[in-house]
C-alpha cells in the first residue's frame, strides 16, 4: 500500500490513528487512497493549534486574506479537470458535474478573497450630543466545519472560504466516504500562505471526531451539513454550551407541474433535478406534483427521456448517471423502492440493481406514479435516483401538497402563467424558489438554505455568509 494521505494540523502533516480505504463507487476493486483518521488527542492538537493562530490570522490586514483566498481559487482553476476526474472517481458523479462542481469551488474562494476587502461597517450618529457610534464585524474564533459527502469540494469550499476571509481559523471535518477531494483542496490551502494553525485538516468519523468538536468549550461555533438526526444532536450540543451553529438538513423538494407547463421545460427540470448527480442532491427533486390535464402525457414523456440516460461508470465521459455512493445508500435506495411499492405506488420505470463492466453501486433511476401524499416516498428524503408523481386537480392543491412537508429547501415550478409563478414565488414554504428551473442547482453569491426541518440558523453562501461567520461589535466615543 502507498503511504496514507494525513492530517494537516499546526501547519505539518501529522499521522492518524489508522488508515481508511478510500473505495471508487464505479469499480469497488479501484482504490482511491488509504486516509487517516484523527483521534481524540489529534483533535486536541488542531483545536490548540487553530486557537493559537487566530489572535495574528483575525487582526491581519483584508488584502492579506484577500491573497491567501485568491491563490486557493487560482490553483483549483488550473487543476480543475484533474480534482474533477478525483471526485468523480470518488464519489461517483459523473465526471463533467466533478469538474462542474470543482469550478464551483474555484468560484467560491474567488468571490470571497474578493468579500475580504468588501466587509463594511457603519459610523452613526448618537442620540447625545459628542458621541460618535461605530458598529464592525469581526471573527468569532475557531470555527468546526462538519461536511458531507455528495458534494465534496464545492461544499467544504463554501464554509471554508467564508471562515477564513471574515479572519476565523478553521477545523475541517470532511465527510469519511469522500477524504480525497477533501484532502485535495486542504493541500492546496496549505501552501496558500496561511499561518500555522489557520487552517487544520482533522479526517475521522463524526462520532469521535464530530462529537469531540461539538463538544471542545475553545470550539466558538459549528457548520454542519447532513442529516437531520445528526443536525439536531449538533444543535442541542451547542445550545448546551452556547456555541453558535449553522445547519443545512434534508429536503423533501416539489416540482410542481401546471396543465399549462411547456412540456418539454417540465421534462428537463424533472431529469436534472431528479437523476442528475444520481439523484444525491439535497435540493433534488423528489416529488414531482402534476395536475390532471398534463399528467399522462408527462409522466410518458420522462419515462422516455430516462430510457435514453445512461447509467455507467463516472469516468465515461457518455455516462449520464453515475452509481450510487456506497453499498449502504444503494440498500437504502432499495428498500425505499420496495416500501413504495407496498404502500400502492407504481413503479413505471426502472429501480433495478444495474451490473456493469466493473463491479460498482449502480441503480436504475426509478419513477413511481399513483402515490398520494402521505406515502413514505413522498415524506422521507431518499436521497438517490428515486421519484415519484402526485396527481392533483388544479394550482391550489398542488401548492398544498407542495408545502405539506417537514422540509422547506427548495421548491420548483413548471408554468407559463405569470400569476402562478408570482403567487408560487410568495407562498411556497421553501428557502430557494425555482420557476420553469431544476429544484437543484444554485448560484455561489447568492444565500443558500431553507426553512422547517431543512435549515436551521444563517444563511451559507454569498454576503449572507457574514451573519454566522461574524460577531457584531458597537462602539461609543466621546468626542
Amino acid at each position: 500500500m502507498n503511504a496514507p494521505f494525513r492530517n494537516f494540523v499546526g501547519g505539518e502533516w501529522v499521522e492518524g490513528v489508522e488508515a481508511v480505504a478510500n473505495i471508487n463507487p464505479s469499480d469497488t476493486t479501484d482504490i482511491v487512497g488509504h486516509y487517516v483518521r484523527t483521534d481524540r488527542a489529534g483533535l486536541d492538537a488542531a483545536v490548540a493549534a487553530a486557537k493559537a493562530a487566530f489572535p495574528a490570522w483575525s487582526r491581519s490586514v483584508p488584502y492579506a486574506r484577500h491573497e491567501v483566498l485568491k491563490k486557493v481559487s487560482d490553483e483549483i482553476f488550473a487543476r480543475r479537470d484533474e480534482l474533477g476526474r478525483l471526485l468523480a472517481r470518488e464519489e461517483g458523479k459523473t465526471l463533467a458535474e466533478g469538474i462542474g462542481e470543482v469550478t464551483r469551488a474555484g468560484q467560491i474562494f474567488g468571490f470571497f478573497a474578493g468579500e475580504c476587502l468588501r466587509l463594511a461597517g457603519e459610523t452613526l450618529a448618537s442620540v447625545r450630543p459628542g458621541v460618535g457610534v461605530e458598529v464592525t464585524r469581526e471573527p468569532l474564533g475557531v470555527i468546526g466545519l462538519i461536511t458531507p459527502w455528495n458534494f465534496p469540494i464545492a461544499i467544504p469550499a463554501w464554509k471554508i472560504a467564508p471562515a477564513l476571509a471574515y479572519g476565523n481559523c478553521v477545523l475541517f471535518k470532511p465527510a469519511e466516504l469522500v477524504p480525497g477531494s477533501a484532502w485535495a483542496l486542504s493541500e492546496i490551502i496549505a501552501r496558500a500562505g496561511l499561518p500555522p494553525g489557520a487552517f487544520n485538516l482533522v479526517m475521522g468519523s463524526g462520532a469521535s471526531v464530530g462529537q469531540a468538536m461539538l463538544d471542545h468549550p475553545d470550539v466558538a461555533a459549528i457548520s454542519f451539513t447532513g442529516s437531520v438526526a445528526t443536525g439536531r444532536r449538533v444543535a442541542a450540543a451547542g445550545a448546551a454550551r452556547f456555541a453558535r451553529v449553522q445547519l443545512e438538513m434534508g429536503g423533501k423538494n416539489p416540482l410542481v407541474i401546471l396543465d399549462d407547463a411547456d412540456l418539454a421545460t417540465a421534462v428537463e427540470c424533472t431529469i436534472n433535478g431528479a437523476f442528475f448527480s444520481t439523484g444525491q442532491r439535497c435540493t433534488a427533486s423528489s416529488r414531482m406534483i402534476v395536475t390532471d390535464a398534463i399528467h399522462d402525457r408527462f409522466v410518458d414523456a420522462v419515462v422516455e427521456r430516462l430510457r435514453g440516460l445512461k447509467v455507467d461508470d463516472a469516468l465515461d465521459p457518455t455516462t449520464h448517471i453515475g452509481p450510487v455512493v456506497d453499498e449502504g445508500q444503494l440498500a437504502q435506495d432499495l428498500d425505499y423502492i420496495r416500501v413504495a411499492e407496498a404502500e400502492g405506488g407504481r413503479r413505471v420505470f426502472g429501480g433495478e440493481r444495474l451490473s456493469r463492466a466493473r463491479a460498482g453501486f449502480y441503480l436504475e433511476p426509478a419513477l413511481f406514479t399513483e402515490t398520494a401524499p402521505d406515502m413514505r416516498i413522498n415524506r422521507e428524503e431518499v436521497f438517490g435516483p428515486v421519484a415519484s408523481v402526485i396527481r392533483v386537480k388544479d394550482y391550489e392543491e398542488a401548492l398544498a401538497v407542495a408545502n405539506g412537508t417537514e422540509f422547506g429547501l427548495s421548491a420548483g415550478i413548471c408554468t407559463t402563467s405569470l400569476k402562478h409563478a408570482t403567487h408560487f414565488k410568495r407562498n411556497a414554504e421553501a428557502g430557494m424558489v425555482m420557476v420553469n428551473l431544476p429544484t437543484a442547482g444554485v448560484d455561489f453569491h447568492v444565500p443558500f438554505g431553507g426553512r422547517k426541518g431543512s435549515s436551521y440558523g444563517p444563511r451559507e453562501q454569498g454576503s449572507y455568509a457574514r451573519e454566522f461567520y461574524t460577531v457584531v461589535k458597537t462602539a461609543y466615543t466621546l468626542s
